[in-house]
């Protein structure tokens, strides 16, 4: 079902950019697999799927970091995150997937009206090796002029320079571009750098959309274009 908080002006929108894990694709299961087999290294022990998967959104560094605890131990940090990167380069594609829906949304947003005169991004915080990686291997990378990563700037989501980025390249503004992703890391982005923004209540933190209102909610990606041509009439 789509929630409208505060219609999109359509015609407007120039430039939309994805979040990846949770918003393109469903990445849980790798990821939770590859902060066990950390934990597991370490000799410390596993957790459950659930409290794994709440733990994602800001970033490997962050989501190792949440896993061992919040240590002050810095060193111990950065030893686990190395461990976690390499577990999960190894198997990033094991079991993650495209969600349904999503190529079919793509390419109903390019049909819209005005849908060939808009650019699409990726802005995740996962790191741009990973990045790069699934999006070429999943068949996304040619739906995108831009992919960007948690390490393609100093900073990560919610901060909002890489949208920020995003929008000088695209060479739009603030008012012509729309967020979409599935956590108030997302909202909390597009809030700051004054765009547009549509919350995703599947995917990996849906929970977390609660807390920052969004302008769109919609519970599947096939509603992306639906919202759109609802709002275009």
């Amino acid at each position: 079902m789509i929630s409208v908080l505060r219609p999109l002006p359509v015609h407007q929108i120039r430039l939309i950019v994805f979040d990846l894990d949770g918003t393109l694709i469903d990445s849980r299961k790798d990821l939770v697999n590859s902060v066990n087999a950390m934990l597991a290294e370490f000799g410390r022990q596993t957790l459950p799927e659930e409290i794994i998967a709440s733990y994602i959104g800001d970033g490997a560094g962050m989501l190792v970091r949440r896993a061992l605890g919040d240590p002050h131990d810095e060193a111990l940090i950065e030893d686990a995150l190395e461990h976690f990167l390499t577990w999960y380069r190894a198997h990033k594609l094991d079991h993650t997937r495209v969600y349904a829906g999503v190529f079919e949304a793509l390419a109903a947003l390019r049909s819209l009206p005005d849908g060939g005169k808009r650019s699409m991004a990726v802005l995740t915080n996962k790191p741009i090796g990973p990045t790069l990686a699934i999006c070429e291997a999943l068949e996304l990378s040619p739906h995108f002029f831009r992919i960007y990563g948690g390490d393609s700037f100093e900073t990560k989501k919610p901060d909002p320079i890489g949208l920020l980025q995003l929008i000088h390249e695209a060479g739009v503004s603030a008012e012509e571009t729309l967020m979409v992703g599935d956590s108030d890391v997302d909202l909390l982005t597009a809030q700051r750098a004054r765009t547009w923004s549509l919350g995703c209540k599947y995917g990996l933190s849906p929970h977390t959309i609660e807390n920052i209102p969004a302008d769109v909610l919609v519970d599947e990606p096939l509603e992306w274009a639906e919202a759109f041509s609802l709002l275009i009439r």
